[in-house]
């Protein structure tokens, strides 16, 4: 699904007045901070897990530990993806995912994304 952020960035390198990659770096960012969010909300939010208003039940914490635990932490390089991306993110803080690598696999995974439209957006001219 084609989010604000892409609608976003395409209509701003199609205005012409800021670099490209500068608009790169700062999509990428951005992104990578509110994936920053999530971990930090799953990192700090766990003592509340057994309340009704917490994101995940234990079922579906269950199920996102076992999908660590089968892919590894290489699965966060799919956080950009719509609809479980956020989720990713989340269960990486409740797992304590060390910050640095999910840093290194949340920035991969995002920017891989602006790239990739990026360069959809000089394909098609």
């Amino acid at each position: 699904m084609f989010g604000l952020s892409e609608a976003a960035l395409v209509l701003a390198v199609q205005a012409g007045e800021v670099p490209v990659t500068a608009l790169f770096v700062a999509a990428t960012m951005g992104n990578v901070l509110g994936a920053v969010l999530n971990f930090l909300l799953g990192r700090f939010l766990i003592r509340f897990e057994s309340r009704r208003w917490f994101p995940l039940n234990p079922r579906n914490r269950a199920k996102a530990e076992a999908l660590f635990a089968r892919y590894g932490r290489p699965v966060l390089l799919f956080s950009f993806l719509p609809v479980i991306g956020d989720p990713l993110t989340l269960v990486a803080g409740l797992l304590r995912t060390p910050l640095p690598v999910f840093l290194a696999y949340v920035t991969i995974g995002k920017a891989a994304r602006y790239a990739l439209i990026l360069w959809g957006i000089t394909l098609l001219g």
